[in-house]
């Protein structure tokens, strides 16, 4: 069985969330959990929750299916829109260089056996 969440627009680089991603990629949903929560980075907030929203909807699938089985079999953040804020930064020989605000769509999907397939 599986089950897909996705988190979009959530704030954030992509490109800082991919290095947390990578380390749940291929793990157990237990396992990833607890690599989440003990990662000191700010993107593991969000992909936490999506993670569980997962977990949420794989439940929601099949009331049967054991939670502890389930593995992270895709893992994946893409770059969302970026928006161009009107502060100005400070740059090199007198420029001023816009700011940007990144965003980013979480993608997750775990896969299991049900109770019924065994």
């Amino acid at each position: 069985m599986e089950a897909i969440a996705k988190g979009k627009y959530l704030k954030g680089s992509p490109q800082k969330a991919r290095l947390v991603i990578d380390l749940i990629r291929g793990k157990n949903v237990q396992d990833a959990l607890a690599i989440l929560r003990f990662t000191n980075k700010r993107a593991t907030k969000s992909i936490e929750k999506v993670l569980l929203s997962a977990v949420a909807n794989a439940k929601e699938k099949n009331a049967t299916a054991d939670v502890d089985q389930f593995i992270v079999e895709k893992a994946v953040v893409d770059l969302g829109p970026t928006k161009w804020r009107r502060r100005v930064r400070p740059a090199p020989m007198g420029r001023a260089y816009r700011q940007q605000r990144r965003y980013k769509h979480v993608s997750i999907v775990i896969k299991g056996k049900d109770i019924e397939e065994e």
